[in-house]
Order: structure tokens, then C-alpha cells, then sequence
């Protein structure tokens, strides 16, 4: 398992880090989710970074970069 924070574009309030966290739970294990920054874990075997991008792009917002 391994964590990586995703700066992400476009959130603004409560109820954007509640889409965003909705979104990537279904793909990763959320660890936090703030206005404009996400921290998960995945398993690199199963999941890569295209992955968490599409679950964010699918809540309405763009992931600025992956650390």
C-alpha cells in the first residue's frame, strides 16, 4: 500500500470535499480530504494513478498533481 496526496482543482466548500471523498473511496482507501487536497492509499497493483484522476474527474474536479 502506498499514500499519495492529490492537489486538486475546483473544490471550494464542504460539500465539494464530501464529492470528492465519495468519489475516491470507491477506488482507494481516503485517508483525508480537504478543500483543494486529497490523501489516500492504494494498492499499486490494482490501482494506478489514472485511476484516482478519473474518480476526481467524476466528482467535477481536476487533479493538478499526484505526489
Amino acid at each position: 500500500m502506498t499514500t499519495h496526496t492529490l492537489n486538486i482543482q475546483g473544490m471550494s466548500c464542504g460539500h465539494c470535499v464530501m464529492s470528492v471523498r465519495n468519489a475516491l473511496s470507491k477506488v482507494a482507501v481516503v485517508k483525508e480530504v480537504l478543500i483543494g487536497k486529497a490523501v489516500v492509499e492504494i494498492d499499486d497493483e490494482r490501482i494506478n494513478m489514472d485511476d484516482l484522476k478519473r474518480a476526481v474527474e467524476t466528482a467535477g474536479y481536476e487533479v493538478q498533481s499526484i505526489a
